[in-house]
């Protein structure tokens, strides 16, 4: 088991028919862990089977229920601590992830040597980074700054007191819910590290653009509700990325439309060299960071591209919050 004096850790995974990615999920996290505990949220594939068989606590979740990934680790974490309250950490992880050799070791360290920090990450990796182009910004997107960070991703290992500070996972959030559940721990005086240390290896298995498409909305719909709720805090949380994403997804394609005839072409012109100055902007930050050329080029030509969906998604969100309704989860591997 991974211990010292932080105290005992346990495990939830998250998952929907993730298969042989489930194995290895389960198979990387039991071995080391006091506890694993699996929520299965309607799974068609045998995947709570498979779980218990390796000797994973199972939940079968409610699907007569709104579901998101967030109820999901709540369930999970519930019975974690019902099943053994000496669990003082938790290891968060989705289960087409396959937690890396020396991570779990390496979390404990972290926060047994700072008492400070509630949460710690570290690197994400894609399993087949070079099958798409879509796996690969996946893995682009993963490679960020060490040190102290604003939030983590689904991936992570947290303390367990922390989380009943701030009453966990907002389970409302069909995405976006781990910068939420960041932003209200350091609110609370806890604080959020990234290691550099290779932590999951992530089979996104996205093959389409559509996929990609959908995994973009997603992140708009998220932007765009984190900046409803926290954004009037002094960090204004998303806001800057909610009205970049409404400049470049909306506002400046349809005013150069708009003005076409006014201006006999002249604002088309002018709409396209906005893109092509942004597009330089994202490349030379990305060289910076010590992307190379094609990496740059890509991310700088996604990242814009990306602002349409996001533009999309960030929609979806105002127009049924505006009629009183919420969203039903974004599956980009679904569809």
């Amino acid at each position: 088991m991974v211990r010292d004096q932080t105290g005992r850790v346990g495990v939830v995974a998250i998952g929907r028919n993730e298969g042989e990615r489930l194995r290895r999920c389960l198979e990387s996290t039991i071995p080391l862990a006091d506890r694993v505990v699996y929520v299965d949220s309607g799974s068609s594939d045998g995947s709570a089977a498979l779980a218990r068989a390796l000797g994973a606590t199972v939940i079968d979740l409610d699907m007569s229920r709104p579901f998101t990934a967030a109820r999901a680790r709540n369930a999970g974490l519930e019975r974690l601590r019902a099943l053994d309250s000496a669990v003082e950490l938790v290891q968060f992880v989705d289960g087409d992830c396959e937690v890396a050799p020396g991570w779990m070791a390496a979390a404990v360290a972290a926060l047994a040597s700072d008492s400070g920090v509630a949460v710690v990450c570290g690197r994400r990796r894609e399993r087949h980074p070079d099958a798409t182009i879509y796996n690969r910004l996946c893995d682009l997107e993963w490679d960020t700054l060490v040190g102290e960070a604003l939030a983590c991703g689904g991936d992570a290992m947290m303390r367990i007191p922390a989380l009943a500070d701030v009453g966990g996972y907002d389970e409302s959030l069909i995405a976006g819910e781990e910068p939420d559940l960041c932003l209200r721990l350091r609110q609370r005086g806890h604080r959020v590290l990234r290691l550099a240390v290779e932590m999951t290896v992530h089979d996104a298995a996205m093959t389409r653009f559509g996929q990609w498409w959908r995994r973009s909305v997603r992140a708009g719909h998220a932007f765009a509700e984190g900046a409803a709720r926290h954004g009037r805090t002094p960090e204004r949380h998303w806001v800057r990325e909610t009205r970049s994403l409404v400049f470049w997804g909306a506002a400046l394609p349809l005013g150069g439309l708009l003005l076409l005839p006014a201006t006999q072409g002249a604002s088309l012109a002018a709409m396209l060299a906005a893109y092509a100055i942004q597009f330089g902007r994202i490349y030379r930050w990305e060289r910076r960071r010590g992307r190379n050329a094609a990496d740059a080029r890509t991310l700088a030509a996604f990242l814009l591209l990306a602002k349409f969906p996001e533009f999309q998604g960030a929609a979806q969100y105002a127009l049924l919050a505006l009629a009183g309704r919420r969203s039903n989860v974004i599956d980009y591997k679904g569809s």
